[in-house]
């Protein structure tokens, strides 16, 4: 009877656990059913503003909504500032274009310019400027060789490892050739938005019965003031006034190129205090020079120290040459 005993016990036993183990088991899926699927993408994050649009919502709450206005460039709405010319009988309007980093109301030039030109009988629309799309674009830099090492013996790997380098460097090679084509799409992309927005300022200002339209630009936006009126010749602008101009990094053509092509009056107003300036400023002199068509013409201005006496500086010369009658 014990062997009988002992031939029952292994038996009983696997009766017991086998309904345990079911048991788990059945319970295991939920957590399996409960884990995200392996195809499901990851929600997408939506594009940043760009830095122009947040400096522009800051002036909306800022400036008085009267001197706001909205206008429609192609697909895009951009912010502009217009204040209407103190007189019956307006000479015009000035359309300002600010350079780089700067705002359609910023501190320097801009600012005093549109709200001081109406008391000089000419109306002033400062308008913002999209970011350069092409700035965050450059090609990948070259590293110098290394230094040469001394020669080693020749190994079994030494004729796979040959084609593998050559096969990295051409890819490399490929690599710096796209990123320079989509830089060159991406800069004749921003210069479309910015032409565009020059384009929608003039219709404004023929919009307002402007009797003559003038174009002001300072820095960078001098520089696609006078590409703009080089490429694209609107018979609506009289005249240009460049303030401090400067172009853009790695921008093409030149500023120097483009003045003296410039078939109207052109003004360029500079600070000679700075050895770069001054250079750049006599660079842009001597290539109209070579032009018996050109009417371009200089103005040097000192840095003052006081920035208010500079600004109203600046003003007297841009009224200065608007009406040459009132210059004192």
């Amino acid at each position: 009877m014990p062997s009988v005993y002992r031939l029952a016990m292994p038996a009983l036993c696997l009766s017991l656990i086998l309904p345990w183990a079911f048991s788990v088991n059945a319970a295991d899926p939920a957590p399996a059913a409960a884990e995200k699927p392996a195809d499901d993408k990851p929600a997408q994050r939506q594009p940043l503003p760009e830095r122009s649009q947040e400096e522009a919502s800051a002036l909306e709450r800022k400036v008085p909504a009267q001197e706001q206005q909205q206008l429609q460039a192609a697909s895009e709405t951009f912010l502009a500032l217009w204040k209407p010319a103190n007189t019956a009988d307006p000479k015009g309007a000035v359309i300002i274009i600010p350079g780089a980093g700067e705002t359609a109301d910023w501190p320097q030039a801009i600012a005093p310019l549109r709200r001081k030109l109406p008391d000089a009988q000419w109306s002033s629309l400062s308008i913002t400027l999209p970011d350069l799309q092409s700035d965050a674009i450059a090609p990948r830099v070259a590293e110098a060789p290394a230094a040469p090492k001394a020669a080693e013996p020749a190994s079994k790997d030494s004729t796979t490892a040959q084609p593998i380098e050559q096969a990295a460097g051409g890819e490399a090679d490929v690599a710096d050739q796209v990123v320079a084509e989509t830089g060159e799409e991406q800069a004749k992309a921003d210069a479309e938005r910015i032409y565009a927005r020059i384009d929608a300022a003039i219709a404004y200002a023929e919009q307002q019965s402007a009797r003559s339209i003038v174009i002001l630009g300072h820095g960078t936006g001098a520089y696609w003031a006078a590409r703009y009126l080089s490429e694209k010749q609107p018979s609506q602008v009289a005249r240009l006034l460049m303030v401090a101009a400067q172009a853009p990094a790695k921008a093409t053509p030149e500023l120097a190129e483009l003045t003296p092509t410039l078939k109207l009056p052109t003004a360029d107003i500079f600070y000679m205090d700075k050895a770069l300036d001054r250079n750049a400023a006599l660079e842009r002199m001597q290539a109209s020079k070579r032009l018996k068509t050109s009417a371009f013409s200089q103005v040097a201005l000192k840095a003052l120290p006081d920035n208010k006496a500079e600004q109203e500086q600046l003003f007297r010369r841009v009224r200065g040459w608007l009406n040459p009658q009132s210059a004192d």
